[in-house]
């Protein structure tokens, strides 16, 4: 991984976390993680790090508490804004405890090892522009751009209650309107068009996953994603307004709390899952297309809670850390 601008060149070893999909698989987790330390081991001693970062997840956990008892320096760095358990039980014997989100502070014990960096993102998301963006992608500057996406897997509520949405704005003169299912449901939600008549004009986009995103996102005048850390950095950095449903089955609700983050500063609304049964996510849409002030003052509140430069910050913090250490 080479930083910008600072030219350092980090070789990386990353280990895979629990399978939700198939919770059966982690009875096993015990003996896993007895096996994941000697392994631990031996991996520190081939590889020779200066220094390990953990960022959660008890696959994380053994490799952590491994390189402490090779007296290596040890860093987590907590994505969400609540905490995992793995992060709260390392934090202890780390020499700092990087911060995705300001609200994690509150969850961990030692505020001196603590330190805001925000979580780092591609550098494209960090130079995309909206006027070139619109360019590429073939909208007129006042289209009125709507994206939505689920993450790889796609998220099939979301899914669903998109399909009202491109019901409701398919051949809206002005309207643009992107959807990415996701792998797994992509052949469902075009089957599911099919099935209700519906063939889509030419102002709407239905694609399984998204290879430009950060263009995406600077083109976009309104955002309904999930709120799993790394999409609200995204989103936030390219100071998309966004409309945030979080998942409602995931470790600790972190995403909720990723979600209202964001809203709390004024950069987003949250609707759960609960609600998308009903028409509030199109009354929400239009709603914003009538107050386009309110998207921009959105836009400018949502760039403030990005943090632009936390791939520098985590990258010089640790190495003046591990210098001084010497």
């Amino acid at each position: 991984m080479l930083v910008p601008e600072r030219g350092y060149d980090i070789k990386l070893i990353t280990v895979a976390g629990i399978d939700r999909k198939n919770p059966l698989k982690n009875i096993d987790v015990p003996r896993k993680l007895a096996k994941g330390s000697r392994q631990a081991k031996n991996i520190l001693r081939e590889f020779q790090p200066d220094f390990v970062i953990g960022t959660g997840g008890y696959a994380s956990a053994p490799v952590v508490k491994m390189a402490q008892k090779l007296g290596i320096p040890t860093y987590i760095h907590e994505q969400n804004a609540y905490p995992g358990v793995t992060n709260k039980m390392l934090e202890k014997h780390v020499r700092k405890v990087f911060l995705g989100f300001e609200q994690a502070s509150e969850y961990f014990k030692d505020p001196s090892k603590q330190v805001y960096a925000g979580n780092p993102v591609r550098e494209e998301f960090l130079v995309s522009d909206r006027e070139e963006a619109r360019k590429k992608l073939g909208y007129d500057e006042d289209d009125f751009v709507i994206l939505s996406f689920g993450g790889s897997q796609g998220a099939g509520r979301i899914n669903k209650a998109m399909l009202r949405v491109i019901k409701e704005f398919n051949g809206a003169e002005g309207v643009r309107v992107c959807l990415a299912t996701g792998s797994y449901y992509y052949d469902a939600i075009l089957h599911a068009l099919g099935e209700e008549g519906v063939e889509t004009a030419d102002n709407i986009e239905i694609k399984e996953f998204i290879h430009d995103m950060a263009d995406r996102l600077a083109a976009s005048d309104l955002v309904i994603s999930r709120a799993g850390a790394l999409t609200v950095a995204e989103v936030t950095v390219s100071g998309a307004p966004t409309i945030f449903i979080p998942s409602p089955i995931v470790a600790g609700n972190h995403q909720y709390h990723n979600a209202m983050a964001i809203c709390r500063e004024g950069g987003a609304f949250l609707i759960e899952e609960k609600d998308l049964e009903n028409e509030k996510l199109i009354e929400k849409i239009k709603n914003l297309m009538d107050n386009r002030d309110v998207l921009r003052d959105m836009s400018e509140k949502s760039r403030a809670c990005g943090r632009r430069h936390a791939t520098e910050l985590i990258c010089d913090t640790v190495l003046e850390d591990c210098g001084n250490a010497q």
